[in-house]
């Protein structure tokens, strides 16, 4: 039974599917980043103790799957794309649970940062780690 996984171990590491894991780890840091950060005005300065800990542990996860990121993908364009859809996610959250609606200028703004990463991922060839 090794000796199989042995053989399968390496095409299963080759595969497509283990090449998208970065952007999964990216895609779930961005997540909790976005949790945490929105948990800040609700734990009002750390005095409610659910999201408290949802600050602490979702930043915990956050950097954790950076981290994992970062074995692969350079620092510049992680931290590029984790903290612009960050910052787009967390204005719709906040305007959702919060009320706090986005003036023009700061939605054009935010539009830039989406047509920035979207230029990083579509015409960049520093997408992989060296």
């Amino acid at each position: 039974m090794i000796r199989a996984i042995r053989r399968i171990l390496p095409s299963l590491l080759a595969s497509e599917e283990i090449a998208a894991m970065p952007y999964l780890y990216l895609a779930a840091a961005i997540v909790a980043e976005v949790v945490a950060t929105s948990s800040l005005k609700a734990s009002q300065e750390f005095t409610r103790l659910v999201p408290s800990l949802l600050v602490v542990v979702g930043y915990g996860i956050s950097f954790f799957m950076l981290t994992l990121v970062l074995r692969t993908l350079p620092v510049g364009i992680v931290y590029a794309v984790w903290s612009g859809l960050g910052i787009v996610l967390v204005t719709l959250v906040a305007a959702l649970l919060f009320g706090q609606i986005p003036d023009l200028p700061a939605v054009l703004g935010m539009l830039l940062i989406i047509a920035g990463v979207a230029v990083i991922h579509l015409f960049s060839k520093t997408t992989t780690s060296g």
